[in-house]
C-alpha cells in the first residue's frame, strides 16, 4: 500500500465532493476549487508531465513553494510516480537552500515567480545542481497534452519525502520518510481524532512542514474531507470563517493561538464556534496559560499533540476524554514510548528522563548520514530499536499523560541541580503583562550555569514585583538571574523559539 491508495479511496467514495478550496484574503474574489475528481485529473496531468520531463522513481524534487493548489497537486503527482518530494522552508535563504539542494541532490526544483528574488541570491552552482527549474506560474507551457502517466510500482517501504529538520541548533538534517511512515501517522490520527467525511479543515499552516502537509492535508484527503487551504494565517478571515460555521477543524501553532486569544479578549459578542469540533495545537509547546484562557473565552479546549519531523505524530491528548493543559497526552495508535535515564534504563512514572519512541511512524534515518542515524537510535535488551527524541519528559503517575520538559540540550545544570527551562517559562507567563518567555542557561563562575529570561511583554512590567512573584513560585536555584526585554522571540516557521538567536547569546 502507498499514499496514493488513501487518495484513491476518497475519490472512489465521493468524486464530486469538494476536496480543496484555495483563497487568499489579500486577493478578494480569487477562489479556486477542486472536487476529488478534478483534483485527481490535475494530479494525473502533472504526473504525466513530470514523467515526460524525466522524473523517475527515487528522484528527488525540491519544492520551494508557498501554499497554493499546485503544491498539493504536484506533491500527489510526485508520490504516485515514486518520486521523493523535498519541501524547502520558505524562510530559508542562500546558505540553507544551498545545503538542501546539494545534500539531497535534487533533480528538479519546483518553485514560483514570487520566490525569484530569493533564487536570484543563490550561487550559480546551486541552480546548476538541478537539471531543471520548473515554475508553477508557467505550468501550462510545460504540462503538455498527455493526461495519464505510465503506471509505476510504488510500495510502502519506498521513500516519499526527505524533510529537513528545523535546525534550531545547527545545520538541518534530511529525515527520510517512507510511504509507510506517513500512512502510520495518518491512519493513527484518523482514528484518534475521529475524522469524518463531513469535516472541513481551515488550513493556513505551510505545506512544507509536517503539521500542514501530513497532519492537515493528508488526513483530510484520506478522510474524504474538505481542505480550505490558505497562503498564510489571516486573523480577521480566520475569525470570520470559524465564527460563521465555515470549518469544523483548525490546526495551528502556539503563536497563532496567542493572536486569537488577544483578539477574542476584546470581542463582544464572541464569535460562535459551535460548529467547531476540534482546535489542535502543535509544532511547539503551548503555554498552559494560553490553553486555559482560550477555553475561558470560547468554551472549547485545545487538543495538544506532539510530533517531530523524524516521526510524524507520536502523542496526543484524547479527542474524547480530558485534555490536560501542559501535557501532550498518550501515545497514538501504533506508537510506543518510554522514558529513560542517562544509562538508557526505563524510569518509573513521575521521574524525568529522555523520551524514546518506536513505531511504523518512525523514519528510516537521515539522508546520507549513517553516523547521525546510528547516534539517534539505540537497541534495548530485548533487541527492540528505539529513536531518541532528544526531548526530556515525565509521565504523570495518575493519568499516564506525558509532559514535555524541554530539549535535552537546553537543560540547565546549576550547582548540580537540573533546571528545566519550560517550567520557568510557564511560570513567567502567568505574571500579569508577560506575553511570552524564553529561558536559557548563562555561564556562572560558581554554579556552572544560571537561568536567564527573555520576555515579551504587553506594556510595562514591574521587575521588582516580578522577582518577588518568582520567589513565591520557584526554588531559589531556578530563579532567573537576569531579565531581558525583547519585542519578539526569534522563531522558525513553525513557531519554535530559536534560543541560539536570542540577543547576547
Amino acid at each position: 500500500m502507498n499514499l496514493s491508495t488513501l487518495f484513491a479511496i476518497a475519490l472512489e467514495h465521493a468524486p464530486e465532493k469538494l476536496a480543496l478550496e484555495f483563497a487568499d484574503a489579500e486577493q478578494p474574489g480569487r477562489v479556486e476549487k477542486y472536487t476529488y475528481r478534478e483534483l485527481h485529473a490535475a494530479v494525473e496531468r502533472w504526473a504525466a508531465a513530470l514523467q515526460r520531463i524525466g522524473l523517475q522513481k527515487g528522484d528527488r524534487i525540491a519544492f520551494f513553494l508557498g501554499n497554493r493548489p499546485e503544491f498539493a497537486i504536484a506533491y500527489l503527482a510526485v508520490i504516485c510516480l515514486g518520486g521523493v518530494m523535498v519541501p524547502v522552508n520558505l524562510r530559508y535563504r542562500k546558505r540553507e537552500i544551498h545545503h538542501i539542494l546539494h545534500d539531497c541532490t535534487a533533480k528538479f526544483l519546483l518553485t514560483e515567480a514570487a520566490q525569484q528574488p530569493v533564487l536570484d541570491e543563490l550561487e550559480a552552482d546551486d541552480l546548476a545542481a538541478v537539471e531543471r527549474v520548473l515554475l508553477v506560474d508557467e505550468a501550462e507551457s510545460w504540462l503538455g497534452a498527455t493526461v495519464t502517466p505510465t503506471p509505476v510500482l510504488v510500495q510502502g517501504e519506498d521513500l516519499a519525502l526527505i524533510m529537513y529538520t528545523s535546525g534550531t541548533t545547527g545545520r538541518s538534517k534530511g529525515a527520510m520518510i517512507t510511504h509507510n511512515n506517513v500512512l502510520a501517522t495518518v491512519t493513527g490520527l484518523l482514528s484518534a481524532w475521529a475524522w469524518e467525511r463531513e469535516d472541513v479543515i481551515l488550513l493556513p499552516l505551510p505545506l512544507f512542514h509536517t503539521h500542514g502537509l501530513i497532519v492537515g492535508l493528508h488526513c483530510a484527503l484520506a478522510a474524504g474531507a474538505t481542505t480550505r487551504l490558505r497562503p498564510k494565517f489571516d486573523l480577521a478571515e480566520t475569525l470570520d470563517v470559524l465564527g460563521s460555521g465555515g470549518a469544523t477543524l483548525f490546526f495551528a501553532v502556539p503563536t497563532i493561538y496567542f493572536r486569537l486569544v488577544d483578539a477574542l479578549r476584546g470581542m463582544q459578542p464572541k464569535p460562535d464556534f459551535s460548529r467547531m469540533r476540534l482546535f489542535c495545537a502543535g509544532s511547539a509547546p503551548l503555554p498552559a496559560e494560553t490553553h486555559n484562557e482560550f477555553e475561558q473565552l470560547t468554551g472549547l479546549r485545545i487538543l495538544e499533540r506532539y510530533g517531530m519531523t523524524e516521526t510524524g505524530m507520536n502523542f496526543s491528548n484524547p479527542y474524547a476524554g480530558p485534555r490536560m493543559a501542559g501535557t501532550v497526552g498518550i501515545p497514538l495508535p501504533g506508537v510506543f514510548g518510554r522514558i529513560v535515564d542517562g544509562q538508557g534504563n526505563p524510569v518509573p512514572p513521575g521521574v524525568e528522563g529522555e523520551l524514546l519512541v518506536r513505531g511504523s511512524n518512525v523514519f528510516d534515518g537521515y539522508w546520507q548520514d549513517p553516523e547521525k542515524t546510528a547516534a539517534s537510535f539505540s537497541t534495548d535488551a530485548d533487541g527492540i530499536r528505539w529513536f531518541h527524541t532528544g526531548d526530556l519528559a515525565r509521565q504523570e503517575p495518575e493519568t499516564g499523560y506525558v509532559t514535555l520538559l524541554g530539549r535535552r540540550h537546553e537543560l540547565i545544570i546549576s550547582g548540580g541541580f537540573n533546571i528545566y527551562p519550560r517550567e520557568i517559562e510557564e511560570m513567567l507567563c502567568t505574571f500579569a503583562g508577560v506575553a511570552e518567555a524564553a529561558v536559557v542557561g548563562a555561564p556562572h563562575p560558581d554554579w556552572g550555569e544560571v537561568p536567564v529570561a527573555y520576555l515579551v511583554c504587553n506594556g510595562g512590567v514591574d521587575e521588582t514585583a516580578l522577582v518577588v512573584y518568582c520567589r513565591s513560585q520557584l526554588a531559589s536555584f531556578k530563579l532567573p538571574r537576569q531579565f531581558h526585554y525583547v519585542e519578539q522571540l526569534p522563531r522558525n516557521a513553525m513557531g519554535k523559539v530559536q534560543k541560539h538567536l536570542l540577543p547576547g547569546r
